[in-house]
């Protein structure tokens, strides 16, 4: 049995003004492609498939083109609900799409059985059993209680989560014995697990009720399949616990990251082995950071990743001079003639007196709501348990609204 394992792909994303259209078109083709040639029997995407809740036309079209296509090339699609990803948006067409070899699951169901599913083989014989838990919202299997403090929220969350792993993994030894045949088990998961590296574009979840999930709390599954670290790596030092990343880079910070899709082999005995494929660079992203004596230099190495048809997405971090108020100007004639569009110029963080005055030349677009909230923090004078109060509250607010739109 071979798995593609992907996930995180934020499609219908907008990256400071630009679309990513092209690349998840591109990424697409490309991995139905290496679905063909690796004969790869399902694929998994294991949360975050859409960037918002509400994602545009071209990003549904992009999702159904995806399906259709895959269906064609006698692939079975298995898509997992993440924290950005709305349950009613996926819900809304599961059943139709179960016609062309697609597996949506939006959200944990009430009866744990629902939530395995069969693998099948190109050949139509079952291949694999998949626990299929996506993004788990605290409000699907915990009730909230008066009085408890954040550390026993925080508990209370991860046993809960770590318990509905397991009823869902008892209920697959339960249709492997009833099938009568030694399929190797799979699970899922979109969540943070203890140790992972993140990056900026990651929204924080569990935000004030966990943290990160401990990988010894992952039932003894043959691999587990995460989403939400788009960085690829594995958990814990563990083979067999893997997060694919994300296929594109989603923010500056992941620029230098290598990109991945994991072919994961198993057959009766259970995992035989993972491969990373390494996904081309559709679009070219660079940041810089140096003063502007030494943005030229800076600016000439990254450019050597661009051209006319295809100019590097840039951000320039400038780590002096940043009392000058013609930062952006400067640097947009520094670029001028070299193949780089300049997407974003700010200041080093910390060098400004003034907290706000530092993200002059920011838009709001660039910025998540905690990035607004620590801008403003910033300018109180307050004791520092005091801000960690507030911190605490303003993380619960958001992960309230977080959840409503989801």
């Amino acid at each position: 049995m071979r798995i593609l394992h992907t996930s995180d792909w934020h499609l219908g994303q907008h990256f400071i003004g630009k679309t990513r259209l092209a690349e998840h078109q591109a990424f697409i083709h490309w991995l139905l492609e290496q679905a063909e040639s690796h004969q790869a029997d399902a694929v998994l995407v294991a949360g975050d498939i859409f960037d918002t809740g509400a994602p545009p036309s071209y990003a549904r079209e992009l999702y159904n083109g995806l399906i259709a296509q895959a269906h064609r090339a006698g692939v079975q699609l298995v898509l997992l609900g993440g924290n950005h990803d709305s349950v009613a948006t996926l819900a809304e067409s599961r059943a139709l799409l179960s016609y062309l070899s697609a597996c949506v699951v939006p959200a944990l169901s009430e009866d744990p059985a629902e939530q395995v599913l069969i693998l099948k083989r190109r050949d139509g014989e079952p291949g694999a059993l998949l626990c299929a838990l996506p993004y788990i919202r605290p409000r699907d299997v915990l009730r909230s209680q008066a009085g408890q403090s954040a550390e026993q929220k925080q508990q209370s969350l991860q046993d809960a989560i770590r318990e509905r792993y397991q009823q869902v993994y008892e209920q697959a030894l339960r249709l492997r014995e009833r099938l009568g045949r030694p399929l190797p088990i799979i699970a899922s998961g979109h969540l943070t697990t203890v140790g992972a590296s993140a990056s900026e574009s990651v929204r924080e979840i569990y935000v004030g009720a966990l943290e990160a999930f401990p990988s010894n709390a992952f039932p003894p599954a043959d691999y587990i399949a995460l989403g939400h670290i788009h960085r690829p790596q594995k958990v814990g030092g563990h083979e067999h616990i893997r997060y694919s990343g994300s296929p594109i880079p989603l923010s500056f910070d992941e620029a230098g990251q290598g990109k991945e899709v994991l072919l994961v082999e198993l057959d009766a005995q259970g995992l035989c082995g993972v491969t990373p494929l390494e996904v081309p660079c559709f679009q070219p992203l660079r940041s810089v950071r140096g003063s502007l004596a030494q943005l030229p230099a800076l600016l000439a190495e990254a450019a050597e990743a661009g051209s006319a048809e295809r100019p590097v997405w840039l951000e320039v971090v400038v780590s002096a001079d940043d009392y000058l108020s013609d930062l952006a100007a400067r640097a947009q004639a520094m670029c001028a003639e070299l193949p780089l569009e300049l997407l974003r110029v700010r200041r080093e963080r910390g060098q400004s007196a003034s907290g706000l005055a530092s993200t002059a030349g920011e838009t709001l677009a660039e910025l998540t709501p905690l990035d607004v909230f620590e801008r403003r923090l910033a300018l109180e004078t307050l004791e520092p348990p005091l801000q960690e109060q507030l911190r605490l509250r303003y993380r619960e607010i958001l992960a309230s609204l977080q959840e409503e739109q989801a």
